[in-house]
């Protein structure tokens, strides 16, 4: 999709039109110089995107040091896409080695004091770089730096990242960041920090921001955010069930490595156990109503037991009841759930507009 335009909604500014910034609580911090910043691009098979996220940063009021893309062996005709900005960014190139790899290539590349992630299908509204700069010499004892962001399917604007289902925490980001990624993910990270602690783990294919920034803060770091959507982020259909118990199970996989992270107080132990026992029963209701939809034998008795389970939802747990109670009706129940709209990042719902809901019902004839 090239050339998205999405208005803003308003935003929450404090007194004199400044953006609010969200931090912990700090004493005697004194403002520092302004940061440099070099924004690292990972792309791969971007090449129908990777033009808006570059004009993007043109459009920069504040630009950044230098703009760092790394080509994760993309094989579509990307090498086209970017020669329009050729003199504009530092290109690295490798073979498919996945978005850690290459967001740790193009981190290693850089020169600025904070690298800033953008996606290759993602866009910063002409503010951002200079909102998080201030932000970063208001507070230099931040480590990690994001904002709010306008989350778009299909040209629509959606809602906000943060809102009362997900918000940026201040009081206790330790406890926080074990419970779930309260950071939006284009971030930016004080470089040296992040290279000292190895980067993103390449292992982990779709939670490898949260990774990051639950060691980070677990060893000591701090984030801030900006109180005001700065970025585009584009949504994409993951109702498939296969696509979203991958991300589940890169959830499971990120909370079970922080049971060996060092910086792990015994406290926090109960907090990471929890996190993780419910993320397994989210994948357990994942996978029950994968079972519905495609007929699988002794549906009906593990709907009587996902309705006894404590640790679900009300609505969950009546859900399970209705289903083992009438098979049939629950199957329908979920597929016209299906038809009125799909999951995206972050559990976001997104509904479908009447023409989708029509093309989806002429599609099952």
């Amino acid at each position: 999709m090239r050339s998205e335009r999405t208005r803003a909604p308003l935003s929450r500014r404090s007194e004199g039109g400044r953006p609010r910034f969200l931090a912990p609580p700090a004493s005697g911090i004194e403002p520092a110089p302004a940061p440099t910043f070099s924004v690292i691009i990972a792309a791969y098979q971007a090449a129908d995107t990777i033009g808006d996220a570059l004009d993007s940063i043109r459009q920069q009021t504040v630009p950044p040091l230098e703009v760092v893309l790394c080509d994760d062996g993309s094989t579509d005709d990307l090498d086209a896409a970017l020669a329009p900005y050729l003199d504009e960014i530092v290109l690295v190139r490798q073979d498919n080695r996945g978005e850690g790899s290459a967001k740790n290539v193009a981190a290693r590349a850089a020169r600025g004091d904070f690298v800033v992630i953008l996606d290759a299908d993602d866009v910063y509204l002409p503010g951002r770089l200079e909102a998080l700069r201030k932000l970063a010499q208001t507070r230099p004892d931040l480590d990690i730096l994001t904002s709010d962001a306008i989350l778009v399917a299909a040209g629509r604007a959606v809602r906000k990242a943060y809102d009362h289902t997900w918000r940026f925490e201040v009081a206790d980001q330790r406890r926080a960041i074990l419970q779930g990624n309260f950071i939006f993910g284009h971030a930016a990270v004080r470089r040296t920090l992040l290279l000292e602690h190895g980067g993103f783990d390449e292992a982990i294919r779709w939670t490898t921001d949260w990774d990051m920034w639950l060691r980070l803060i677990l060893a000591g770091a701090r984030a801030g955010s900006v109180d005001e959507p700065l970025a585009l982020y584009r949504l994409r259909e993951t109702s498939l069930t296969a696509r979203r118990r991958e991300l589940l199970l890169g959830k499971l996989a990120t909370l079970e490595k922080a049971r060996s992270n060092a910086s792990l107080r015994a406290s926090e132990r109960p907090v990471l156990e929890e996190a993780i026992a419910a993320h397994r029963r989210e994948l357990a209701l994942l996978d029950f109503r994968r079972g519905v939809a495609a007929g699988d034998t002794g549906v009906r008795r593990r709907a009587f037991a996902l309705a006894r389970t404590r640790g679900y939802a009300p609505r969950a747990r009546l859900e399970a009841l209705a289903i083992g109670a009438a098979l049939g009706v629950g199957r329908r129940l979920l597929r016209r759930r299906s038809d009125r709209g799909w999951v995206g990042a972050g559990g976001t719902y997104v509904p479908r507009s009447a023409a989708e809901r029509d093309a989806g019902a002429r599609s099952r004839g």
